[in-house]
C-alpha cells in the first residue's frame, strides 16, 4: 500500500494536499511548525522537524512511508537536503513539487546575487529604504547596513525584537496582488527591493508593482541542493505516485 509523507509549507503543496485528500491518498502533511497559525490541511498533518536526516530516515521507517514529495520552499535548503538523504538511507523514493523560479521581463531592474550576503553589499551606502520581502530567517546579516529603513512583511508579529535598528513590520498572508503591492511601495517611499528568488503567483506582484514604479530589485538566486527528480505540477506529481516505480 502507498504511505505518501508530503512536507509542505507552500501554497503549492497546499494544492497537492487537496488532490491527495479526494483521491483518498493515505498521506501525512507535515509542517516545519515556523508559523504560529499554519494554513489548516485536509490531510493527517504533523508540525517540527525531524531531528536531522538521520531522524527523518527513522520516522520513513518506523511510519511505513512509501513515497516522499517535498514541496517545502525553494529555499527551504535544509529540509530538503536532509530529504534527499534521509529517503537514499531509507530506501524511499522522492520526488520535489518545485515552482519555477521568477524570470526578469522587459522593464525590470533586477541585480542578480547568489547569497544573502551579496544582496547586502548590493545595497548602496546612502540611506534608503527598502523592501525587505525575504522572510524573517536572514534579517541579521541586514544589521550590517544600519543606515536603511527596512519594510518588512510577515506572517506573524515578531516575538522578539528584531535585528535591525529601523524597521516597519506589516503583518499579512498572501496572496498579493499589484495593486496592493504598488499602494504598500508608494505609502513607505520605498527606493529598493530584496527578494528572494522563490518563484510563484502568491508572491510575484511586489515584482510586477516594482516593475511599474522602476524600483531596482536585488534577487536573491535559489540555493544549490542534492540532485533529485522534480515535478513541476499536481498531475506530474500524482502520476509519480500512482507509477509502480516511482
Amino acid at each position: 500500500m502507498t504511505r505518501i509523507l508530503l512536507l509542505g509549507g507552500t501554497t503549492e503543496a497546499s494544492t497537492l494536499a487537496r488532490t491527495l485528500a479526494e483521491a483518498g491518498s493515505d498521506a501525512v502533511f507535515s509542517y516545519a511548525g515556523r508559523t504560529a497559525e499554519p494554513v489548516s490541511q485536509p490531510l493527517p498533518t504533523r508540525v517540527g522537524g525531524f531531528g536531522g536526516a538521520e531522524g527523518l530516515a527513522a520516522y520513513l521507517v518506523a511510519e511505513n512511508i512509501t513515497h516522499v514529495v517535498d514541496a517545502t520552499h525553494p529555499f527551504a535548503a535544509q529540509m530538503s537536503s536532509n530529504a534527499v538523504h534521509a529517503c537514499d538511507a531509507a530506501g524511499v523514493p522522492l520526488c520535489a513539487f518545485e515552482r519555477p523560479a521568477w524570470q526578469a521581463g522587459e522593464g525590470d531592474q533586477w541585480l542578480h546575487t547568489d547569497r544573502i550576503e551579496e544582496a547586502v553589499n548590493a545595497l548602496p551606502d546612502t540611506p534608503s529604504r527598502v523592501f525587505l520581502a525575504i522572510g524573517k530567517q536572514n534579517l541579521a546579516a541586514f544589521a550590517a547596513k544600519p543606515q536603511h529603513h527596512y519594510l518588512l512583511r510577515l506572517v506573524d508579529a515578531p516575538e522578539a525584537p528584531l535585528p535591525l535598528p529601523n524597521t516597519t513590520v506589516e503583518i499579512a498572508r498572501g496572496p498579493f496582488d499589484a495593486a496592493g503591492d504598488t499602494d504598500l511601495m508608494q505609502r513607505h517611499g520605498i527606493t529598493h527591493i530584496v527578494a528572494k528568488n522563490a518563484g510563484g503567483a502568491g508572491a510575484a506582484a511586489k515584482l510586477t508593482a516594482a516593475r511599474d514604479l522602476a524600483l531596482p530589485v536585488i534577487m536573491i538566486g535559489r540555493p544549490q541542493l542534492p540532485e533529485r527528480p522534480i515535478k513541476g505540477s499536481v498531475a506530474e506529481v500524482m502520476a509519480w505516485l500512482s507509477h509502480p516505480a516511482a
